[in-house]
Parts: structure tokens; sequence; C-alpha cells
């Protein structure tokens, strides 16, 4: 064989060679292909994707790898604020199998718990799980339920109160907007009532189980002579935020609410812990718990920080002048 010919058979044969090398480490990813985790979402309403609070927590949630249509799959369901529709939800996320199931608020976190021992559960806007029976302590929740608790029991509604009452110091009546569907709103009754008697203001309960017995309700306040509202945190109205200002500002009431968010569509005043960054730490238990860690073994976290915020727009449109004390601890927005 001429030195040319053998030149070029050896050349094919390299090359064959090299080509089966390359290929190796294309056709090894097409076999081991990346995990896609499918995660169950249940709620009582449908959140909006563009609120700063979902915003953080898919924004974390990406930063950490995971990307919805790449590597997460993930299975909506809401109630629509129908707490009877929550049992045969939470059952058909479980029929899913998914890798997790995130359950926002107390009736949708029972109704995950009750249909699954097994499937983890990372729960948001529970103020007390323990209480609740949802889990053994904070520090050790045991079984399958961990998360982020939206106040600390015994002290959250009894500040809201006492932070209206010091923008309207003058009140004598003051009305609260309850669900009675909430497990929370009906465990701290005992706590608002006692806290109204230590301000020496009167405390009228209206409870709303449903969104066309919100406008009632506010009519019912003005009618027994309310001189200012405190709305507990509910889905019922919260969501929309914008909703219950709207009508609350019909009535001319001073009110508080829990979400900033509320404030910002023209509520007078908000108290509650900080929903961005409580959201970014949810993204941080759905990435352990996706990651293999035991939920019954991460301790439920409380909120640390509570943030103020008044409008100073809706304050001087009510006739109220911000306290100095509440100047310096609280944030005013003018929207």
């Amino acid at each position: 064989m001429r030195h040319g010919t053998m030149k070029w058979h050896l050349w094919r044969l390299l090359s064959a060679i090299a080509g089966g090398i390359a290929l190796l480490p294309l056709d090894a990813p097409a076999q081991t292909t990346a995990k896609v985790y499918r995660i169950g979402i249940l709620g009582m309403t449908s959140p909006d994707p563009r609120a700063p609070n979902q915003m953080a927590f898919w924004e974390e949630l990406r930063r950490r790898g995971y990307v919805e249509g790449r590597n997460l799959i993930v299975e909506r369901r809401d109630a629509a604020d129908r707490v009877d529709l929550l049992p045969a939800l939470a059952r058909e996320l479980v029929a899913l199998r998914p890798d997790l199931i995130m359950a926002v608020t107390p009736p949708p976190t029972r109704a995950a718990k009750e249909a699954t021992s097994t499937i983890p559960i990372v729960m948001i806007g529970v103020a007390d799980p323990v209480g609740l029976g949802l889990a053994a302590s904070l520090a050790h929740p045991g079984g399958n339920l961990t998360g982020v608790t939206t106040f600390v029991p015994g002290q959250f509604v009894a500040k809201g109160l006492q932070l209206l009452h010091e923008m309207v110091p003058s009140t004598k009546r003051i009305a609260m907007l309850v669900n009675p569907s909430n497990e929370m709103h009906r465990a701290v009754r005992q706590e608002a009532s006692q806290a109204a008697l230590q301000l020496g203001v009167q405390l009228q309960v209206h409870p709303v189980r449903a969104a066309d017995e919100i406008e009632p309700a506010l009519q019912a306040v003005v009618t027994e002579h309310a001189e200012a509202l405190m709305v507990l945190g509910d889905s019922l109205f919260n969501e929309p935020p914008a909703r219950l200002p709207q009508l609350v500002a019909r009535t001319r009431l001073p009110a508080i609410y829990l979400l900033r968010a509320q404030v910002e569509a023209g509520g007078l005043m908000s108290y509650g812990p900080d929903f961005i960054d409580q959201s970014r730490r949810l993204a941080d238990y759905v990435d352990r718990i996706l990651k293999g860690a035991n939920p019954g073994d991460l301790a439920i976290e409380q909120p640390t920080r509570f943030q103020v915020i008044i409008n100073g727009n809706t304050a001087k449109s009510l006739g109220l002048a911000i306290p100095q004390s509440l100047l310096l601890s609280a944030e005013v927005i003018h929207r």
C-alpha cells in the first residue's frame, strides 16, 4: 500500500474513533435527563402573578434553578373562596403524586394535611400551626408539614387594634370583619376582646363568609355606629387587594388591614409581616425539600419583623393627623 493511501486510511480510522468519543458525552445526558419536579399549589383564590410577593417567590425559585416549563411542573388548584371545595381539590393534587404541595392560609393547609400524610406540605399564611394542631411544635413540626407562619399568636391582633386606636384615639367603637371559616379568626376572638377591653373600646364582630356578604356587613358596621374598622387577614378580604379598601372608602371609616397592597389601593393603614421576605423564605423551604430534606425536621419560621404602612393621602381625606409616635415607626406612602 502506498504511503499516501496509508495516511488516508489512518486519517479515516482516527476520525471515526474521535467521532465516537465525541458522541459519548452528548449521548449520556439524553440517557440520564435532569429531574423534572412537580409541585402542587392549593389556595383559596388564584393570586395575581404580578403581586410583589408572588414575583419574589418565583424569582427566588428561578435563582435556585427551578424554572416552570423546563424542570418544574406546577399544578394549581384554588377554591374560589369556597372552603367546601378544598377536600376534593386536595385529593386531586395528591393523586398527581407531586414532590410537594404548597398550601396557602389555614383552610387549604388543613385540607392538604388531611389528604396526605406522606407528600411534603409547605405552608404559608398560617398564624398558629401548633395551636391549630397542624404541627407538633415550631422547632420540630414532625409529620409532613413545615413552612412560614404569618404572625405570633397572642400579640398580633392586639397590636393591630392598638395601632388603629393610636391613629384614631377618640374612637369608642371598633368593628372587626372576620371569616368564620378561617380557624385562626375563631382562635383570636378572645385575644381581640381582651385587647379591646384594655383599650377601653367596644368591639363589634361582623362575620363574612362570602364575597357577596362584604357590602351588607359594611352597611351593618355603619348602622351600628362603629368609628373604625379592623380587617383580619383572609383571602376573602385580601384578594383582590383593592376590592375591600374601595368599599370601605364609601363608609368613610378609618381601617387597618393586613397587606401593604391594600394600603397602596387606598386603605388607611396596614400591619403585617414582610410578605416579600416570607415568600423568599418559602422558596427556600421548597428548594430544601426538593433536594431531599424531611419537612418534619425543618423548623417552622415565625416572622421577626412587622411593617406598619400608612397612606398619607387617605389619612388627609379622612381628616386624620398621623400621630408622631406612628410617624417614627411607620412607613408613610402617598397614593
